[in-house]
């Protein structure tokens, strides 16, 4: 269905969504007419719920999580320890972490990783308030918790050369075989990580 077939405002919908992560101009096309063919039960809830989380939700200037208050609902849980800062890339990877229920410190979410091919240095991240926050007298350990790639990797290494002198721990997540993983089924560079990270049993 070429533009010409479709009238302004059911064009500009397929655009919108063809922009949204996993959803190509098909399946963009295939949302937009499902959202029409719902459009009392599903399209108009949506379009007030999309409105009032663009009205009400926020970065969290402590931790950079998002939420409706700042700081956010982790930032202020006092049951939490302040002590242990958890650092994620993004706040899909703080909100796996919390699904998970694992982890019950603070994180610093550092809004991408450093990327010289894309031209992400530094000063794109939130790295500087990351060193400050770590500095401030209550941070005990940093957990890097950051992608297995290229860029999640050299990150890694920035920010514990920044943080050196600290007198902070820094740790960073094993990396190996998955729970229920079998070996047959894994890549050599999960494998590898594996058997260095071997701890006795």
């Amino acid at each position: 269905m070429t533009s010409g077939m479709t009238p302004g405002a059911i064009d500009r919908l397929i655009g919108l969504l063809a922009r949204l992560p996993g959803l190509g101009p098909r399946s963009a096309r295939r949302a937009a007419l499902h959202l029409l063919k719902k459009r009392d039960g599903l399209m108009l809830p949506l379009a007030e719920t999309l409105a009032e989380a663009a009205r009400q939700i926020k970065p969290c200037a402590t931790c950079g999580n998002l939420d409706v208050a700042d700081p956010c609902g982790i930032c202020t849980d006092e049951r939490r320890d302040r002590s242990v800062l958890c650092v994620v890339e993004d706040v899909a990877d703080l909100w796996a972490l919390e699904r998970a229920a694992v982890f019950r410190g603070r994180y610093h979410v550092l809004g991408g990783t450093l990327s010289a091919l894309d031209g992400v240095g530094p000063d794109d991240l939130n790295i500087a308030a990351l060193v400050a926050r770590a500095r401030g007298g209550e941070v005990r350990e940093i957990i890097l918790a950051l992608n297995a790639t290229v860029d999640g990797q050299t990150t890694a290494h920035y920010v514990t050369d920044r943080l050196a002198g600290s007198g902070i721990a820094v740790s960073r997540l094993a990396h190996g075989v998955p729970v229920g993983g079998e070996l047959d089924y894994l890549d050599d560079g999960t494998l590898a990580a594996a058997l260095k990270a071997r701890r006795s049993v």
